[in-house]
């Protein structure tokens, strides 16, 4: 199993590592909800998931729900049960560890920010260069 937690550890949740799929998403909607070039998604069973705590639920789209922290605001879940019945999706980033899951695609790139297709090409620091 993984764990992962929000920002103040609040909410916590265990999940298992067998996900149905876990791709970097590059939609204009979760860009905007999470404030990031992309979001890393990875969707499991529901009955695969432990969530402790209480989360906030937007409905960010007629279907969709957007799960998060009330106290500190971090995107934790996405739920559709219209598209995705039975399937949460999980915010891989919020893992303990977020190289457990290694990312099999890229999704919505038709909305990807331009620079994002060579964002490996810019220079690289370990640590905010002095």
């Amino acid at each position: 199993m993984l764990t992962g937690r929000c920002h103040c550890g609040a909410i916590t949740y265990e999940m298992t590592e067998q996900t149905v799929h876990h791709a970097l998403c590059h939609c204009t909607d979760c860009r905007r909800s999470a404030g990031a070039p992309m979001v890393a998604w990875g969707m499991v069973p529901a009955d695969q998931i432990a969530i402790h705590g209480a989360t906030h639920v937007y409905a960010s789209s007629e279907h969709g729900r957007r799960h998060f922290c009330p106290a500190c605001g971090t995107g934790l879940f996405y739920t559709n049960e219209e598209v995705f019945p039975g399937l949460i999706d999980v915010q891989t980033a919020t893992l303990d560890d977020p190289g457990a899951l290694q990312p099999t695609a890229q999704i919505q790139v038709a909305e990807r920010i331009e620079w994002m297709a060579n964002a490996h090409d810019l220079p690289a620091f370990d640590r905010y260069p002095g």
